[in-house]
């Protein structure tokens, strides 16, 4: 089957895209946002990108087009699907129709923590020999891929509570229907399409309704929407947690070098001592939640163990991409304020020592609205530094709703935390080299490309190097 992808190289829908091309069909897309590591991803496997949207790029026309959940009605090329008769489906819809509707689907659901529990869930069933297929937003390194379409019953998928399509506003996760679900935490996101908290409720409650009996929903119990959510459940709930009193949680936690130790306890109050080289106290819950549902299906603690020790994160997970000039610069994906603070409270504990520079784009729908001004002046507790780059298409919303960088550099002068908002990239680019000194951690995080912004800090840093040497 001949099948074109219109926003190709979404995260979800690169991913779908060599799992298509796997099953043998031909696959082609386009994009207005064409940059590693997905476009590279792509491009290694013979998969054609065309830059841009043009209803030109239907021809020769294709037997089947898939709509991202970021493409627009007036899109060119939806336009002219629409207009052709052209057999099209959704995201989601096509993940049913090709892959899911003949698998036990495993879904990690929540609004942090959903790419690497997807991840480590995948390598742990892989590692204990279940050979999973999966699909999960970001590159595994284990796998060097985001997508496997494997022998065994499962498949393991990052369920998203974006909508669907612009003609399909249902929440990705209900397209899904899994069997056996992840529920980690909820907060408020994605405001371009919820209005609140409630709405945002309402939609994991639709989740929660539609388990199946003989499925199975592992709950993180110490965040307060979860608990409120799991009272009404159909299935069996097993839970988690670190501070609340949960089926499995975590003792002994310390950090062991650049290993974080702790010891799982499980339902019958049985310690199963672990390492990880990823660390926490966000990721020691998706460690929890894992395990929890590893165990579900057969996976021994020792098992678990040995998968755990090897698991090597998700590219944009606290990835260092480089150290030049004695700065080591890393690379996250974090932008809502929660997940930017447990983020940088973990790289505070990884690189303790370190003097800590966070470099940090509002790109996302939610983080360039106004909602989250007052708890971003929270969320930079562990930095010494901060510099904040101009939102991301600022001039498309109206100024009072638009999130103010420099009332945010205000708030975090007024903590002792120096903090400077930039006007342009380029400023934001010279201002971080400026501030950069040997010795320190430099933290780039943005959900998108920021302008090349690692690579400019280390390729500048590299020079500066070489101008000392001589």
């Amino acid at each position: 089957m001949r099948i074109h992808m219109i926003a190709i190289c979404g995260t979800g829908m690169g991913s779908l895209a060599a799992l298509l091309q796997a099953q043998g069909h031909e696959v082609r897309g386009s994009d207005a946002n064409v940059y590693p590591p997905m476009s590279d991803y792509l491009r290694d496997r013979g998969i054609p990108i065309l830059e841009g949207f043009d209803a030109t790029h239907l021809d020769p026309a294709p037997d089947l087009v898939i709509i991202g959940n970021a493409v627009r009605r007036e899109n060119p090329e939806a336009v002219e699907t629409m207009n052709r008769g052209l057999d099209y489906l959704s995201f989601p819809g096509a993940l049913r129709r090709f892959f899911l509707s003949r698998k036990t689907t495993v879904a990690v659901t929540g609004t942090h923590g959903k790419t690497t529990t997807t991840a480590l869930l995948s390598w742990i069933f892989t590692h204990a020999g279940l050979d999973p297929s999966f699909l999960i937003g970001g590159i595994a390194r284990n796998f060097g891929q985001s997508i496997r379409l494997g022998e065994g019953e499962h498949f393991i998928i990052e369920g998203d509570e974006y909508d669907t399509a612009f003609f399909d506003k249902v929440p990705k996760f209900l397209r899904y229907a899994p069997s056996h679900a992840i529920l980690a935490n909820v907060e408020f996101d994605h405001a371009d399409i919820y209005d609140n908290l409630d709405a945002v409720m309402a939609a994991f409650r639709e989740l929660v309704r539609q388990m199946p009996p003989d499925g199975l929903l592992v709950a993180g119990v110490d965040d307060t929407n979860v608990r409120e959510l799991i009272q009404k459940v159909g299935c069996p709930v097993v839970t988690y947690g670190v501070d609340e009193a949960a089926d499995f949680g975590a003792r002994n936690v310390r950090m062991d070098g650049e290993r974080m130790r702790f010891d799982i306890v499980d339902e019958k109050g049985e310690e199963h001592p672990m390492a990880s080289p990823i660390n926490g106290a966000h990721n020691l819950r998706n460690i929890l939640a894992a395990y929890a549902m590893s165990r579900h299906f057969g996976i021994s603690p020792e098992a678990f163990r040995a998968a755990l020790a090897s698991f090597e994160g998700v590219a944009r997970r606290q990835e260092e991409r480089g150290e030049e000039a004695g700065v080591l610069v890393i690379d996250d994906f974090a932008h809502h304020p929660t997940a930017v603070r447990l983020t940088l409270a973990g790289l505070r504990e990884r690189y303790a020592g370190r003097r800590l520079v966070t470099i940090f784009e509002p790109r996302t729908n939610t983080t360039r609205r106004r909602h989250f001004q007052e708890a971003y002046a929270k969320a930079f507790e562990s930095s010494d530094a901060v510099i904040i780059a101009p939102v991301y298409h600022g001039d498309d919303l109206p100024a009072e709703e638009r999130f103010d960088p420099m009332r945010l550099a205000a708030d975090l002068k007024a903590q002792g935390i120096e903090a400077h908002a930039t006007a342009t990239l380029d400023e934001t680019f010279a201002e971080a080299l400026d501030m950069l000194q040997h010795g320190d951690l430099a933290a780039v995080l943005s959900n998108g490309g920021f302008g090349d912004m690692h690579r400019r800090l280390l390729a500048a840093l590299a020079e500066r190097a070489r101008g000392i040497a001589r």
